[in-house]
């Protein structure tokens, strides 16, 4: 149900951006076509059972904006990490000349810690902010960490996705990108909030690692509002 989130707190301490989105605000301000790109895994994907958040995303900036020519296009791959994610920026990103990428990024490092070095990842995310940044590009940048749920908090996993996160936010700032701090809100929802795991978590994932139908709504609000006060910020050209 999404009436339980809808006082979830967004608060911009947690969630705000540091830097404009000059790109983005310029397509906007343009009335045209505005492309933004979603790349991630399964967070981004979404699930059979729940919406993913570039559709949420969607919705929300054409409504804000009167725009019903924004697109967030979902290239979003379940299972991947960073290393799989750098190969498709040739071909799921680059050609669409997006003005926007928010890469959701991390997760599945952790998760699946057996499968991964996290220090290789994060120098893949580095990697992929340095291509993403470069001048031909011409597009803005976002980060977004894991989420705070069950499956990350595990066992040796807490102190694994708070390196991870710690990591994430280190490779935004030498880039000079924005983050979104998912990882934050929600930690910020359960302890503040006061709402459980079982209603952030998706009730038919027994793996306890993905967001509910209203916690993602209530995520991609936030984003929303978040890209906007950014958008705003960005001086006119």
């Amino acid at each position: 149900m999404v009436d339980g989130f809808a006082f979830a707190d967004l608060p911009d301490d947690v969630i705000g951006l540091r830097y404009p989105l000059p790109r983005l605000a310029a397509a906007i301000r343009s009335g045209g076509l505005v492309r933004i790109v979603a790349m991630g895994s399964s967070s981004t994907a979404g699930r059979a059972d729940v919406v993913p958040f570039p559709h949420w995303l969607e919705m929300y900036l054409r409504s804000a904006t009167g725009n019903a020519r924004i697109d967030v296009i979902n290239r979003g791959r379940g299972g991947e990490e960073a290393d799989k994610e750098l190969l498709r920026f040739d071909t799921d990103i680059f050609p669409l000349e997006p003005a926007m990428v928010i890469w959701q990024v991390g997760t599945n490092a952790v998760f699946h810690r057996q499968d991964y070095d996290i220090d290789s990842i994060a120098a893949d995310i580095e990697t992929g902010l340095k291509r993403l940044c470069a001048e031909p590009a011409k597009m803005d940048v976002m980060l977004i960490d894991p989420q705070y749920v069950t499956a990350m908090l595990l066992d040796d996993k807490a102190d694994l996705s708070e390196r991870m996160v710690k990591l994430i936010s280190e490779k935004a700032e030498r880039a000079g990108v924005n983050l979104f701090h998912r990882w934050a809100l929600m930690r910020h929802w359960h302890v503040h909030n006061d709402i459980s795991f079982e209603r952030m978590l998706d009730p038919t994932d027994p793996d306890k690692l993905h967001q509910s139908d209203a916690s993602t709504q209530r995520f991609s609000r936030g984003l929303c509002d978040t890209i906007l006060k950014a958008v705003a910020s960005a001086p006119a050209t």
